[in-house]
């Protein structure tokens, strides 16, 4: 059994590779705030949310994370997140795949604070509804 490497995820958004362009990933989960949780959620322990969190860099050309929130907010995305950075999925190393909801984050969209570093990049975080739990997939 091999522990997940902070150094190896990769992020494909619609088949594109945009791992070199963020800096954080991670599947969140959370109680279901809903009005109506029906017999078969509250047996299974309650309805759960899931959401995929971001931190990018801002980049505005297109096709990049930073424009798909530009131009695409509201629209679906899929996705497929694959934490041990393997092409192919198998048992051990399997990956996810879920569809998103862009959205534009409640906080900076583009620009932010000076910084005297010449490599320092402004970022955006963000926080995608998921249309469902990802899927683990292992083939």
């Amino acid at each position: 059994m091999a522990a997940i490497n902070t150094r190896q995820l990769v992020l494909l958004l619609d088949d594109d590779n945009v791992t070199a362009q963020v800096s954080t990933c991670a599947v969140r989960s959370g109680e279901t705030e809903s009005d109506f949780v029906s017999f078969a959620d509250a047996a299974a322990g309650g309805g759960r949310d899931y959401t995929l969190a971001l931190t990018f860099v801002q980049d505005t050309a297109v096709d990049t994370v930073w424009d798909r929130v530009w131009s695409h907010a509201g629209e679906e995305v899929d996705l497929i997140i694959k934490p041990y950075g393997n092409a192919v999925a198998s048992a051990s190393q399997p990956h996810f795949a879920a569809t998103a909801v862009i959205s534009e984050p409640d906080g900076d969209l583009l620009g932010g604070e000076a910084d005297a570093s010449p490599t320092n990049k402004f970022t955006v975080e963000v926080e995608w509804a998921l249309t469902g739990k990802p899927t683990k997939v292992t083939v």
